[in-house]
């Protein structure tokens, strides 16, 4: 017997059981040119059995580039699902929202076609049916902990987008995931609604429910069920580091001033943190701060959210995934179910990112950009402008309706060519992804820039002053200086900008990051 239970325990609707399969069994359903759809966000809750199947079949037949889908997924998920099968081959089309080296590859190179959206808007649009020409999908494969007697699915470690893809797959497969412990009662499923919608969602505190704990699934539709042991190969994560430190420290004065002044509560209000590891560290840092009786409203939680939790300064948390390294973030929250398990709550994506509930509860939004410029419009995700990374991801939703609207980012990375790195502060942001309408606060390890009031020209000399690099400060102000009285003088200075030379200028730091030239007329000199 299992350590966590039977394939026979977690299969309570026991017709079921007469379409158990094994992976490779589900091959023969699998043609060219398929829209799939996936449970999973982030690494977290995502089928692996049959995707690594599939993959098995296309490597072992040769069939790279024949066998290729459409593939629909909340998110991300683990790389040795969607990346492998990018090496493979294997993928047309990708939404909205990935990660790993080698899909990353596809995308830029062509082979793959990728289409960026906000997580929250993908998805109530996946269920309105906007994204394939009749709006179906023609498998669903879905990660479980158990199906009931009336086959309510029981999710794993995140919602995505299954309770608004389910009604429109033709046939489903199910995994039930019998290598961990059952999430069955951690979900809060509220099924959508095409508009016009006559009831609000009610959440009016982090820890509401509004749902029920299973996602309804007909179970006609069900055409395998497949055992799987394997867990989540969630992202690891960078340590703490001075930077992320110095990010923290001025967050958590910020808050200090900001209760001080009456705009927060002693305990905050909700707070969101993006995806990655500077997130992460910076989490891991208000995890030590002197705040209490905290709540999570967010999409992801990661590893240092278990910090707060055993810091005993969080109350609870909301979030459409439990995205946690593979080692130590599970071994960590599997050893400690007991203190963990009540104080979460999974929702699926179209409610952990809708506005209503965002704004109502006057979250407090965390991200982290590429890079932003002195006018505060940020970039998350195009490298120059034409290399995509991830994704947009979440951050748009919360950036968009947050109570206060916050980004974090190094104010250099460092390069090939330099050590100390190129600027994260920027003349002109190359790719748009979150306007200066939409940002409140911009944090480096520099310091922290207040933006609330104030007009571009004043944004820009407090993002220059807080937030840049001394090696960048004076080719940034120069050029603030040179963009402001060439366009005052034509009567077009509201927000200067010169733009040939601002993107001049950061093509010559990106290749040539050594040199940090301070004086202007040689720097012009080099950009033109």
């Amino acid at each position: 017997m299992s350590e966590f239970g039977t394939l026979e325990s977690r299969v309570r609707r026991k017709s079921l059981l007469s379409k158990v399969m094994k992976a490779a069994d589900t091959i023969p359903l699998f043609k060219a040119g398929m829209n799939l759809a996936w449970s999973g966000f982030t690494p977290a809750g995502y089928p692996k059995e049959v995707p690594i199947a599939l993959a098995d079949h296309v490597e072992a037949n040769n069939l790279q580039g024949k066998l290729k889908f459409n593939l629909f997924i909340g998110a991300s998920v683990g790389a040795e699902t969607e990346d492998r099968w990018a090496t493979l081959d294997m993928i047309d089309r990708r939404w909205p929202y990935q990660t790993g080296k080698n899909i990353a590859a596809g995308i830029n190179a062509g082979r793959i076609r990728m289409g960026d959206k906000h997580l929250g808007h993908y998805a109530q649009d996946i269920s309105y049916g906007f994204y394939t020409e009749n709006g179906r999908y023609d498998i669903g494969i879905i990660e479980v902990s158990a199906i009931t007697e009336d086959c309510g699915l029981a999710l794993t470690t995140s919602c995505g987008i299954v309770a608004e893809m389910i009604n429109l797959c033709d046939k489903i497969i199910i995994e039930v995931n019998t290598g961990q412990p059952s999430f069955e009662g951690m979900h809060d499923i509220h099924m959508q609604q095409k508009p016009p919608r006559r009831a609000p969602f009610l959440i009016t505190a982090a820890d509401s429910r509004i749902g029920t704990p299973y996602v309804p699934c007909d179970p006609d539709k069900i055409v395998a069920i497949v055992e799987s042991k394997r867990r989540d190969k969630g992202r690891a994560f960078a340590e703490m580091d001075d930077t992320s430190d110095a990010i923290a420290g001025h967050i958590m004065d910020f808050f200090a001033h900001e209760v001080k002044r009456g705009r927060l509560p002693e305990n905050l209000l909700p707070l969101q943190s993006g995806v990655g590891s500077i997130a992460n560290a910076v989490v891991g840092g208000l995890a030590k701060g002197p705040f209490s009786n905290l709540s999570v409203y967010t999409e992801v939680l990661q590893d240092t959210m278990l910090d707060f939790f055993d810091g005993g300064n969080l109350r609870c948390a909301s979030s459409c995934s439990l995205s946690l390294s593979e080692n130590p973030g599970f071994p960590r929250f599997f050893d400690n179910w007991e203190k963990y398990f009540s104080k979460i709550t999974l929702r699926p994506l179209s409610i952990a990112n809708a506005p209503e509930p965002i704004r109502r509860l006057g979250v407090i939004a965390m991200n982290t950009p590429v890079e932003f410029d002195i006018y505060a419009h940020a970039n998350s995700t195009l490298v120059g402008g034409t290399r995509m990374i991830n994704g947009l991801g979440g951050s748009g939703d919360f950036l968009r309706n947050g109570y206060l609207k916050i980004m974090h980012s190094p104010s250099v990375r460092p390069s090939k060519t330099d050590p100390l790195g190129i600027t994260c502060v920027v003349p002109k942001a190359p790719h748009v992804d979150h306007t200066e309408h939409d940002l409140d606060v911009l944090v480096t390890e520099q310091g922290l820039a207040d933006l609330r009031g104030l007009a571009p020209k004043d944004r820009a000399k407090k993002i220059i002053e807080k937030c840049a690099h001394p090696e960048y400060k004076p080719i940034l102000t120069d050029y603030f200086e040179m963009a402001k009285k060439e366009t005052i003088a034509k009567g077009v200075g509201h927000e200067p900008q010169l733009f040939d030379r601002a993107f001049k200028m950061q093509l010559n730091l990106a290749q040539n990051g050594t040199m940090r030239i301070k004086n202007w007329d040689i720097k012009i000199d080099l950009c033109e």
